[in-house]
């Protein structure tokens, strides 16, 4: 394992603030601090009541932020029948679009989906669904998020397993080009361990806009990637 964490110690960490943890009266002020406090890209969460236990945001909040920032917009679909609404959030202007594999019979179809319509694809794996479920579409993906909390809400902690799941996963994809991302409970003091373990997106939604600064949450983040 040494080696394979080696061999990722220079890639560039990518920081993404989950804007689930932003003030909605003033998402445009708490997106300005971010970008100019130096993230790299903004992660959107979109839940629908049925796959998880909250609602949250449509198309319109994400062609919202399209006329606000430059950041790419990673919009991860927490809902059943993402199919039905992967068009709406590319029209209004998601970069990246993530879908559950626990939420699509037909994952391969999904993902080329997604790029059909120009954006990029990526698969969330929920904290007790096994890597292998990606091994017949890992030529169709550009992005991974590892789920390191149950998803629904924000602010919960870190569950453990999700490190060694991280290096099956890198193992699984070899040598392609894909993200690896981990959502979920990530704090500063867990950074040095994700990347050593494999990632290269880290997305942090209360330990960024849950403190008065976050362009130093961000810079301490970055610093604390090996």
């Amino acid at each position: 394992m040494t080696g394979r964490r080696l061999r990722y110690k220079s890639l560039m960490v990518k920081i993404a603030p989950s804007i689930l943890s932003a003030d909605f009266a003033a998402l445009a002020d708490d997106v300005a601090r971010v970008e100019a406090g130096g993230a790299d890209l903004l992660h959107v969460d979109v839940m629908d009541g049925r796959f998880v236990p909250n609602l949250t945001i449509g198309p319109v909040v994400v062609e919202a932020l399209r006329k606000r920032t430059r950041l790419p917009l990673d919009v991860h679909l927490m809902m059943v029948e993402p199919e039905r609404y992967v068009a709406d959030f590319v029209r209004a202007g998601a970069d990246m679009v993530t879908v559950h594999v626990e939420a699509c019979p037909h994952l391969q179809r999904n993902l080329a989906q997604i790029r059909d319509l120009g954006a990029r694809a990526g698969a969330a794996l929920n904290p007790a669904t096994p890597p292998d479920t990606l091994a017949y579409v890992l030529d169709d993906l550009d992005l991974v998020l590892v789920m390191s909390v149950n998803p629904g809400f924000g602010g919960q902690s870190l569950i453990p397993s999700a490190f060694d799941k991280l290096l099956r996963v890198r193992a699984l994809l070899g040598d392609r080009p894909v993200e690896l991302a981990v959502d979920g409970g990530v704090k500063v003091e867990h950074v040095r361990r994700l990347v050593e373990h494999g990632a290269t997106v880290l997305v942090a939604g209360s330990a960024i806009f849950g403190q008065a600064d976050p362009a130093s949450v961000i810079a301490a983040m970055r610093s604390a990637a090996p």
